[in-house]
């Protein structure tokens, strides 16, 4: 269980980590930066199992991984959004952080309701009701257990991608 922190819709990459800051690669730098703009307190209240709830488009914009990771690297748990861009939503999955589709929770939560997301179901409960959320495919549930692609690839080898069901 943790807070929602609401955002609106077209939450561009550079919204999440802005370009300035993708010097570094460090997951705790890119950490204490995040949504330094859109949302400049997130970094210093952001704790660990609180998700991200936000609009269409999530993600829009460049491609850098540097905006995921951000988001992991703070515990966030999940990225809850009536939809997701594209490359972000491929980027979030390649880090392990799950991104579950579920436009009746955005219009049921508040900015710091407490919120709990099942990642693996993608339901998501907040205020005494349960949404049914897009879950993310079994691969994506691997990747993110592994702590990522890499991870999974490098403890499983290439196999653990084609046995697993898309």
């Amino acid at each position: 269980m943790g807070r929602a922190w609401l955002l609106g819709d077209g939450i561009s990459t550079d919204a999440i980590m802005p370009g300035r800051f993708n010097l570094t690669t460090d997951p705790d730098a890119l950490a204490r930066a995040c949504l330094c703009e859109a949302r400049p307190e997130f970094a210093e209240n952001v704790r660990p199992g609180d998700v991200i709830v936000a609009g269409r488009n999530f993600g829009c914009g460049s491609s850098r991984e540097h905006a995921p990771v951000s988001i992991r690297a703070n515990g966030v748990v999940a990225v809850v959004a009536v939809g997701f861009a594209r490359i972000f939503a491929r980027n979030a999955v390649n880090i392990g952080l799950p991104v579950i589709r579920c436009g009746e929770a955005v219009a049921a939560i508040a900015d710091g309701d407490e919120v709990e997301v099942d990642t693996r179901t993608g339901t998501v409960t907040s205020g005494g009701r349960t949404f049914a959320g897009e879950p993310p495919s079994a691969l994506a549930m691997r990747i993110a257990e592994a702590g990522g692609l890499v991870e999974l690839v490098r403890g499983a080898g290439w196999a653990a991608l084609e046995e697993a069901p898309v």
